[in-house]
């Protein structure tokens, strides 16, 4: 049986370190989703901090952790699953978390199982972030959750790319598989390649987040999006930019929507 629901991916531009003001973005991207019924919203790799590694160890959050309380509090009463990126520190260690901010008001957190880095060739003359292995330690913890009835699995962008991950998703019962990334221009299309190839492969409807805006040095591709079952693109949002991008099925129809935030009007 086909899924049936209603997901959204927030490609958000975050200002580097500043959880304040990433904070108060996500909350926007938020209230959108909401008010177009989506049941989870899906945001990038690191999102509340921007993809900044060094600043891990300083910034790192916790599960109780107290910045967290809008965003949870807004889950709740609004009935809506938010999976919000930040490092994460726990029994000592650092990790790249995904926080999962459920619509019954628990959490619960993902970990970065495969950790990446960016080759220097991707920025020449330039700096690279370092290698994510040099801050952070492989996480253990794989959640599912339900998603009104369907099993729903979370992936933080290096795990992408290891089949091994969609597949085991697909194994546990995952009908959407839902990746937090940081794409840059160059990995673009192989990236979206993948994930096409995995919704297909493992019949997932694939939601793939990403920043809208450059981080740790590099430009995003922006372009985050929402594939169906078959790999087949059904809404997708521009290579810069804050917004929402939501589709939506039901027995009888479907619905795709991109909403895009603009600093000086809003909405448009």
């Amino acid at each position: 049986m086909a899924w049936v629901g209603s997901i959204a991916v927030a490609q958000t531009v975050p200002r580097r370190g500043d959880v304040s003001s990433n904070l108060a973005e996500h909350l926007e991207l938020s209230r959108l989703a909401a008010q177009r019924s989506a049941q989870v919203l899906v945001f990038p790799e690191l999102s509340l901090t921007g993809y900044e590694l060094e600043l891990g160890p300083e910034l790192a959050f916790d599960e109780r952790d107290a910045r967290l309380a809008p965003l949870l509090e807004f889950a709740a009463r609004e009935r809506i699953t938010l999976i919000v990126g930040a490092p994460l520190r726990r029994e000592g260690k650092l990790h790249i978390g995904a926080f999962i901010l459920g619509a019954d008001g628990g959490v619960q957190v993902y970990e970065k199982q495969h950790l990446g880095a960016f080759p220097a060739h991707v920025n020449p003359g330039g700096a690279v972030p370092p290698a994510e292995g040099s801050l952070f330690v492989a996480g253990t913890r794989t959640p599912l959750f339900e998603l009104d009835g369907t099993t729903a699995a979370v992936a933080v962008c290096a795990d992408v790319g290891q089949r091994s991950h969609a597949q085991l998703a697909a194994a546990r019962g995952a009908a959407c598989y839902l990746t937090c990334m940081f794409v840059i221009p160059s990995d673009f299309a192989e990236e979206r390649a993948r994930l096409a190839e995995y919704a297909q492969q493992y019949s997932m409807i694939v939601a793939f987040a990403n920043y809208g805006g450059p981080s740790g040095g590099l430009p995003s591709a922006g372009q985050s999006a929402i594939l169906s079952e078959r790999g087949e693109l059904l809404v997708e949002l521009p290579t810069a930019g804050a917004g929402i991008a939501v589709y939506t099925r039901s027995a009888s129809a479907t619905r795709a929507e991109r909403i895009l935030l603009d600093e000086s009007s809003g909405v448009r």
